[in-house]
């Protein structure tokens, strides 16, 4: 088989994915007619599944738009998005006291890295698709009339040597100022967004968030407030690259199985020198903790409830048995496509990616062998809100 590593030809992006990102919000919301406009996120949302999150004081302040002297009202918007490899994430949200609560939401699958990982460019169709998504949530933020917002674009933008001429692209239609984070910081955001879920001990913790064109990995251990990151790594193996470079596993079983069989092996390559870091702290036993934030992770807690349609309170905040989060990604990559499209909370966009998720997951647990994993809907976007309220607070 071809080289695994995905094409990497843009040096600006790669430069980028080693320099430090601790920016919490360098764009304000502006209409289109203005050149230099905006960024945009997503919210947090509560452990309980309702729509508010305590948000707290994390991050560097960011001052206001101009003519606003002190803190935000408590009307005033505040937006996040998250511009991913597959996804196209919009939340908008209200302070509420310490609080704050949702008032828009957009999301749209896109899938802006298809093809990339054979020929390293954005494909005409794929920006296509992410501008037209982009111009709804423009849309969105103008009649929301937004305070303060951040939108962030992640590895398909870092990677694709037209990276650049895609942002300017969007800035140009929509208005929207996307910020091409590295994988440093989109790894913070994500533990930002989603720690409050995680298992109470004291023991090591592991966040991880399984994105469309790559996969970080978190290591931390506990504080009274935000965890302390220990050590990270972020892998280009998300479920559009890995898809893309691999194959989709179709065939007869045994086609599937060997094809499955050759997606676990890439990905715990790519996790070898992280893995061998961290040995210590995986042998602790059943004291270490595991929290995980993607689609892939939602998807299979879905049916391990056996739910007939996803439903973000029973699954957010759920602590499943490792045992059975195998036990069905063993079971899915075995299926033939249209046998996981029949199955409910996959469906047909999900069936072709969710396969490669599962060979990340129990990569994941290969070098993590918690007990149980914690699953989280929320991440990237709940962790870019939960910084621009703080710093306005």
């Amino acid at each position: 088989m071809a080289d695994m590593s995905p094409p990497d030809n843009n040096r600006r992006a790669a430069r980028r994915r080693g320099k430090r990102s601790g920016k919490v919000a360098d764009f304000r919301y502006k209409r289109p007619s203005q050149p230099d406009s905006s960024a945009s996120g997503e919210q947090p949302k509560r452990r309980d599944g309702k729509t508010s999150e305590t948000a707290r004081p994390e991050g560097p302040a960011v001052g206001a738009l101009p003519g606003h002297r002190h803190g935000p009202h408590p009307r005033q918007a505040y937006a996040a998005l998250d511009l991913g490899t597959n996804n196209c994430r919009l939340l908008i949200a209200r302070p509420s006291g310490e609080n704050f609560t949702v008032i828009d939401a957009f999301s749209r699958v896109v899938r802006l890295g298809e093809g990339l990982a054979t020929n390293g460019r954005l494909s005409d169709e794929a920006m296509d698709r992410a501008v037209g998504a982009l111009g709804v949530c423009a849309d969105k933020l103008r009649r929301r009339n937004v305070f303060l917002a951040r939108s962030v674009a992640t590895e398909a933008c870092r990677r694709a040597s037209n990276g650049e001429e895609f942002i300017e692209r969007v800035r140009r239609e929509t208005g929207i100022a996307l910020d091409i984070i590295s994988a440093q910081e989109e790894a913070r955001l994500a533990v930002l967004g989603c720690h409050v879920l995680l298992e109470s001990g004291t023991g090591p913790a592991l966040i991880f968030d399984i994105g469309g064109g790559s996969t970080e990995l978190v290591l931390v251990e506990q504080t009274q407030t935000v965890p302390e990151i220990v050590d990270w790594v972020s892998v280009p193996w998300g479920v559009v690259s890995l898809t893309d470079t691999v194959g989709r596993v179709e065939g007869d079983e045994a086609a599937r199985n060997d094809r499955y069989a050759e997606m676990r092996r890439v990905v715990l390559e790519s996790f070898a020198p992280f893995a061998e870091r961290i040995t210590d702290y995986a042998q602790q036993g059943a004291e270490i903790r595991l929290l995980g934030t993607s689609g892939t992770v939602t998807t299979l807690a879905s049916l391990h409830l056996e739910l007939p349609h996803y439903d973000r309170r029973a699954v957010d905040g759920l602590i499943v048995e490792s045992k059975s989060m195998r036990e069905i990604s063993a079971r899915l990559s075995t299926m033939s496509r249209d046998d996981r499209s029949a199955l409910p909370c996959i469906g047909p966009d999900r069936s072709e990616l969710v396969v490669a998720g599962c060979a990340i997951l129990e990569s994941i647990l290969d070098i993590w062998s918690a007990d149980r994993l914690g699953v989280a809907d929320r991440g990237i976007r709940e962790g870019i809100l939960r910084s621009l309220m703080a710093s306005n607070a």
